[in-house]
């Protein structure tokens, strides 16, 4: 789906393309030095289910599609290579693949970040002796030094998210992979690292903070991969990339690709660009994606924030001599809610849904839990379910949709309640909001009054590939300072809190939190 270009603007000074990499959609856009897109087209990314739990990515494919999106916004824009100003790449985390290093040739599909199958290894690890006594241990040494890196680790726990955990259960299920590994001839890569060793034709084995912090594997205390997590693992280090700044002088593209070098000058992880994207650049700026999962980030300035309820300590940005961290918490099936809804006939236009909401004063006693990856922080539950309870011979699909919208409003609001009672970093300003859901008005409505939160919506929803562009178009010196870039960002709507919605919904909360107790501990992994 693309939108028409301004053709006699597309030879301005400035053309940054920017690519963002998601669960359900690749994004390319092109923007000048005034943050609009001139030009902007998708591809929707090609979800491979192998067999019950397993979501797959073809490696080639995804590679055929970057650079199709990238061709079409040079040649809708009629731009040259040698007329990019500079090329800005954020892509979804946690999903991996393992190449051979001499000949490229990858061992197997991408490993998305939504596969179950690890889950029979996340049960016996997190009972594992091994894991009690690191975590037992690193209480003791918490206890002692009282650094906030123990404190991480005296609680650390594995679910089907974790990349480290996919990678440990691939290596298990593939023996001749992880001797490969042994031997060094294993490289080991998120999405970004892949497309950066193929613009580079093999030159390049390399990730940045952002996209190293989210795997598991890398400690954000001492800035390294961790030697203690992958030694836990059996994972040798010598497969990971090399780590580079979020916003610089990454590489140039091989000029065969594209018919000219391109200088990529962003690479990070699709949570952190929106951050950036959003000027959430200070300590106690708060925003909340809400695409396929639902997550929250808040800005904790130079420090990682060591969490016991299950928030992760992940670099926001690298540049320079700055870094930046995020304490971030997660709602994996939000998203996921919405598209089953669609699939199962209970709206036919996602625009509908907030009206649809809004025509019935209560969803009829009807709740949903949206379990879809398991349940994240608080709660912390790898095998809790779907549910949908309370239906009535009276319950029709509008409450049903009104139930499952709710739901989102209240995962939401109990993780920013985690991160309010965790961090205790005062929150500097409203709450920003991006991703397709943050479309839907009575979402926010509910969000906003629960948290007692003004919500603050942008203008430009594509918040990965804004963000990614800031930080080429930083790299590249288009723009100077963030100032700059906050007059960028325009708000379209705020929603305030209504103490009339907020007294109305408590007991529908509470009542919601029962049901979702009762999704608790479902599944046996075998």
């Amino acid at each position: 789906m693309a939108r028409a270009v301004d053709r006699s603007r597309s030879h301005s000074p400035v053309n940054i393309i920017s690519i963002d990499i998601g669960t359900t959609t690749i994004v390319g856009h092109h923007f000048d030095s005034s943050g609009i897109s001139l030009y902007h087209t998708s591809r929707k990314v090609e979800l491979l289910y192998p067999q019950p739990g397993g979501v797959e990515l073809d490696p080639d494919v995804l590679w055929e599609q970057f650079v199709d999106v990238i061709t079409e916004v040079m040649e809708a824009s009629n731009l040259q290579a040698e007329d990019v100003t500079a090329l800005g790449i954020s892509t979804m985390r946690g999903t991996f693949i393992t190449w051979d290093r001499k000949t490229g040739k990858p061992y197997h599909n991408f490993i998305s970040w939504q596969d179950m199958r690890a889950g029979h290894c996340v049960e016996s690890w997190n009972k594992s002796l091994t894991l009690k006594s690191l975590n037992a241990g690193s209480k003791f040494l918490h206890m002692i030094s009282r650094q906030k890196k123990y404190l991480a680790g005296s609680v650390i726990s594995f679910s089907t998210q974790h990349t480290s955990i996919r990678l440990r259960w691939l290596f298990k299920t593939h023996p001749d992979l992880a001797k490969k590994a042994d031997l060094g001839n294993l490289a080991f890569g998120t999405i970004d690292s892949w497309l950066i060793w193929k613009l580079t034709k093999g030159q390049l084995h390399v990730t940045d903070y952002s996209n190293a912090s989210g795997t598991g594997m890398f400690d954000p205390f001492i800035m390294e991969w961790s030697s203690i997590m992958t030694s836990l693992l059996s994972v040798p280090l010598s497969i990971f990339p090399k780590v580079v700044d979020t916003s610089g002088l990454i590489c140039e593209s091989h000029e065969a690709i594209f018919g000219a070098p391109i200088p990529v000058r962003a690479l990070v992880a699709d949570q952190q660009a929106a951050v950036f994207g959003q000027c959430c650049f200070d300590a106690g700026d708060v925003n909340c994606t809400m695409g396929t999962g639902s997550f929250i980030d808040i800005n904790t300035g130079p420090y990682p924030h060591a969490s016991v309820a299950g928030l992760y300590p992940i670099v926001g940005w690298k540049i320079g001599g700055e870094t930046v961290y995020l304490a971030e918490g997660n709602a994996a099936g939000c998203g996921t809610a919405m598209e089953w809804a669609h699939n199962m006939g209970f709206y036919d236009d996602v625009s509908q849904t907030s009206d649809m909401a809004f025509s019935v004063e209560t969803s009829g006693g009807v709740y949903f839990v949206p379990a879809f990856n398991g349940l994240q922080a608080p709660i912390n539950d790898n095998k809790a379910c779907v549910s949908l309870m309370g239906i009535k011979s009276t319950t029709n699909k509008t409450h049903i949709m009104r139930a499952i919208l709710e739901s989102i409003a209240f995962r939401f609001t109990q993780l920013y309640e985690t991160v309010v009672e965790e961090t205790h970093i005062p929150l500097m300003s409203s709450v920003k909001v991006d991703g397709g859901i943050s479309n839907n008005d009575f979402v926010l409505e509910l969000m906003s009054s629960l948290t007692c939160q003004t919500i603050d919506r942008p203008s430009q929803t594509d918040m990965s590939a804004l963000g990614a562009a800031f930080l080429a178009g930083l790299a590249a010196g288009v723009w100077k300072s963030r100032d700059e870039l906050k007059a960028i960002r325009c708000s379209q709507a705020l929603f305030q809190p209504k103490a009339s919605i907020r007294d109305k919904f408590l007991k529908n909360f509470d009542e919601w939190k029962e049901a979702l107790h009762r999704s608790k501990n479902w599944y046996k992994w075998e």
